[in-house]
């Protein structure tokens, strides 16, 4: 996966996040895990991050965490 990911000193955070996404494979993962992202990503989300691409690449991380979680549950 790693070698998928842009370094993450040339780029920003964001962009990261979104390659990530782009390069996400099913991958065996406790539905804590899931659990505890998405509330912290959703405390994020909520304190008024203005950085758009930040914006979007937290609201598809927590959409795509949610979706996960609703097909084990």
């Amino acid at each position: 996966m790693s070698a998928l990911l842009p370094p993450s000193a040339a780029v920003a955070p964001a962009e990261v996040a979104a390659a990530a996404l782009a390069a996400l494979r099913s991958v065996p993962v406790q539905i804590g895990v899931f659990q505890a992202a998405a509330a912290l990503l959703d405390e994020v989300a909520d304190a008024g991050e203005e950085d758009d691409a930040r914006r979007r690449a937290t609201a598809e991380t927590v959409a795509l965490l949610r979706a996960a979680m609703d097909r084990e549950s």
